[in-house]
């Protein structure tokens, strides 16, 4: 068994109490999270679970809470979409120096999912790129995380585009 860190954000009904949503998480399983209530109707838990793989963790902590709030909807998996400085902190790198790296491998780098005055990237290509084109050792279980974090958001968004119009995407891309 392997500790899997992760985060599941959620959109949770604003009429429960912090203490309700602590008793139902903790009924549920969750009692290996750090739950995080910021603003009125979301949810943050961090876990740190024990599973033969991410997505066992993962899912199973997802069951854990649909079960205690059958309500909650799923906003995002972590780590996932990461930022200039998020890689650097991940990475025991400078700001500037993951700056500099990123201009000098322009063409090699993992394109952003959003470029723009703070470009976002998924962290498990971009933790492949630093294994296979700086031959840095990347933790097993973080880069497992990662994969499984952004399988799972994309299928999240995924569900919500009409196949139709996934499938001409898919047809121009490839073109």
């Amino acid at each position: 068994m392997t500790t899997y860190d992760f985060t599941l954000k959620f959109a949770v009904p604003g009429d429960l109490g912090m203490e309700a949503l602590e008793t139902r998480l903790f009924e549920a399983g969750c009692d290996d999270a750090l739950i995080g209530v910021g603003l009125k109707g979301r949810l943050a838990l961090e876990f740190s679970r024990e599973a033969v793989s991410a997505q066992q963790a993962i899912t199973s902590a997802m069951a854990d809470v649909k079960r205690a709030i059958p309500e909650a909807r799923l906003i995002e998996v972590g780590p996932d979409l990461v930022g200039v400085t998020d890689i650097a902190e991940l990475l025991d790198f400078t700001r500037q120096n993951m700056r500099k790296l990123l201009q000098t491998h322009l063409a090699t780098f993992p394109l952003p999912l959003h470029e723009g005055r703070a470009s976002l990237w998924h962290l498990a290509e971009v933790l492949d790129w630093f294994q296979t084109h700086q031959r840095r050792k990347i933790d097993d279980a973080l880069h497992e995380v990662a994969q499984t974090s952004m399988q799972a958001n994309v299928a999240r968004e995924s569900r919500r585009v009409p196949a139709e119009h996934i499938r001409h995407f898919d047809d121009a891309l490839v073109s």
